[in-house]
Parts: C-alpha cells; structure tokens; sequence
C-alpha cells in the first residue's frame, strides 16, 4: 500500500483522479487535504457520510488501484 508520505509526495500527480473517484470534493477540499491521508478520510466522512471505517476501507482501496495501473 502507499505510505502516507508517498502520498503527500504524489499528491500533486494523483489529486485528479481523487477528483474523479470521489467528485464530491471541490478544489478547495483538494487543496485542504493536500497529500494527507487523515484530512482525506474525514473529508470522505464529512462529504459522503461514511464512518471512519469506511473511508479508511475507501482510501486503502483507493490506494491500491493506483499501484496497479502502469507507471
């Protein structure tokens, strides 16, 4: 899985596609979550109503398709 500081450092490449899994966010929720897993799953909490369980489950899955997909 990608480290947090992984994230924070790819946070700029990949920002896009949190926007388009997760359209609910606007820029300025991007730009507050920059790179941090924490403020990405209570944005996720706040914006969609999920439990903390289920937006870390959201994130990790999330993370793990990006692996995946070709450099």
């Amino acid at each position: 899985m990608i480290k947090e500081s992984l994230l924070e450092a790819k946070w700029k490449r990949i920002q896009g596609k949190v926007k388009q899994h997760w359209n609910a966010l606007t820029e300025a929720d991007l730009n507050n979550i920059d790179g941090s897993r924490e403020i990405l799953i209570g944005t996720l909490q706040d914006k969609y109503g999920y439990t903390r369980q289920q937006a870390e489950d959201e994130v990790n899955r999330f993370l793990q398709s990006l692996e995946v997909e070709p450099a």
